[in-house]
This record gives structure tokens, C-alpha cells and sequence, in this order.
């Protein structure tokens, strides 16, 4: 689904990545651990092509066909789509026009009855006609942005700390309907975390850590979270050097 090779990008003239390799089989999702200012964001924004990451070396491939120079909405119309982790407040659009335009409705046409479905699930119907995120919680905000991004129906899906300033119930909402999606259509997902919370409910095949740049210890999601947890981020990297 994706493969990353030798990457290394800059931003504002800063290399923040120093060579990262990372391979996401198709129906395959990995969690990425790492401290603040390890680099998880801006490889999550490299591989999305927002505007400001400059890749200096290496390459990004996805389904097969080489993006690494590809702006960030055509990615977006092969499949990749981002959920931020502090989705913006958009004055003057509607949620429902929103949605509408991620699922490739036009201005007037009707949401079907799974979609429908699936606005009531994450308890968003109250919202559909306010300006997307304006005044919304936390957990409104992320619910209300996995719902646009389940909308589009990606291939690949990256998660910039889902719980992160959330409530369980909207947690366990958010989580329990990405992972539904990715056991009805394939999808592959990365999701960054740092406290490891989606894992109660979100099913991850591979974990990773980033630090420095660069990512080390690719094992069982709960078993690095758990090292990370006992000996912290360097002495977890020591020890899968050593091994």
C-alpha cells in the first residue's frame, strides 16, 4: 500500500526526517509512538503533500505509482486522507456541505441512508447545518473530522493523535467506526498516538517509534507501548538495537 524509502525532509530550511523507512502492507494498520518534535507530524504531513515539507532525499510510493513530487490533492484523489490533529474552524460552511463534497455529492443531493447512518452514529446529526467546528468540543471536532474522512472512502488513512483532547465516549465512537471502515473496504491505516488509549479500542498489527527523525522498534503495538511506558522512549531504542 505504501512503501518509504531513505526519506529525509525539511521544513523552513530544517531537516526534520533523516532517512525514514517504512513499508504498510494493503489491510494493515500501524501506530507510531514518539516524543514531542520527534518528527511523527511531519512525516504524516510528508506523505499527505501538505505544502511547506520539502522532501530533500528519498521517495514515496504509493499503490505502486511514485507521489513524492504529487500536490496534495492529487494524493488525495488516489486515496490518502489526513485527519489533523487539531482540525481547523471553517465560518461559513456547512457540515453538511462538507460532507457532500468529500463524498463527491453535488450541492443538492441528499446523503443515502448509510450515510446517514453513519452522521448518527457519531452523533453529529445536531451539527450537520452549524459552520464545521465552530463552537464544537474536542470530541465534536474529531468526530466531526472522521466523519469527513470516512466520507471520502481512502485507501490509506492517517491519524494525527485521534485521542488526543477527547473523551472516552467520542474516543470510543471514533475508533469504533475507523475500524469498521477498514474491515469492510481493506484500507490501510497509520495512526500516531502518545498515550496509546485508541489501542482499547482500535485494532493495530504493527507498532513503531519515531525519535530523532528516524523510526526504530517495529513490533506488537502494545508490547512498545508498554516498553515505552517502563523505560521510556531511549532506553526501548537501546534495547532493540542491542536485540
Amino acid at each position: 500500500m505504501l512503501s518509504i524509502s531513505n526519506l529525509k525532509v525539511s521544513v523552513s530550511g530544517k531537516e526534520i526526517l533523516h532517512g525514514v523507512n517504512l513499508e504498510i502492507p494493503e489491510g494493515e494498520t500501524w501506530t507510531m509512538f514518539g516524543p514531542n518534535g520527534s518528527g511523527k507530524t511531519t512525516l504524516m504531513m510528508a506523505i499527505s503533500g501538505m505544502p511547506g515539507y520539502s522532501v530533500t532525499s528519498g521517495g514515496i510510493t504509493f499503490l505502486g505509482k511514485d507521489i513524492t513530487k504529487l500536490a496534495m490533492d492529487g494524493r488525495a484523489k488516489l486515496g490518502i486522507g489526513t485527519g489533523f490533529q487539531q482540525p481547523p474552524e471553517i465560518t461559513g460552511v456547512k457540515l453538511r456541505d462538507m460532507i457532500r463534497i468529500c463524498s463527491g455529492k453535488g450541492p443538492k443531493e441528499d446523503l443515502s441512508k448509510d450515510e446517514r447512518k453513519l452522521v448518527e452514529k457519531l452523533r453529529l446529526s445536531e451539527f450537520l447545518d452549524r459552520d464545521i467546528n465552530a463552537g464544537f468540543s474536542g470530541g465534536e471536532k474529531k468526530r466531526a473530522e472522521i466523519l469527513q474522512l470516512l466520507f471520502m472512502k481512502p485507501k490509506l488513512l492517517l491519524l494525527d493523535e485521534p485521542d488526543s483532547g477527547v473523551d472516552i465516549e467520542s474516543l470510543r465512537l471514533i475508533a469504533g467506526e475507523v475500524q469498521n471502515y477498514i474491515e469492510k473496504s481493506g484500507a490501510s491505516a497509520l495512526i500516531i498516538t502518545h498515550q496509546g488509549e485508541v489501542l482499547d479500542y482500535l485494532k493495530s498489527e504493527k507498532g513503531c517509534v519515531m525519535v530523532d527523525g528516524r523510526i526504530h522498534c517495529i513490533k506488537n503495538p502494545k508490547q512498545v507501548l508498554d516498553e515505552i511506558r517502563t523505560v521510556g522512549y531511549q532506553k526501548c531504542i537501546a534495547c532493540h538495537k542491542m536485540a
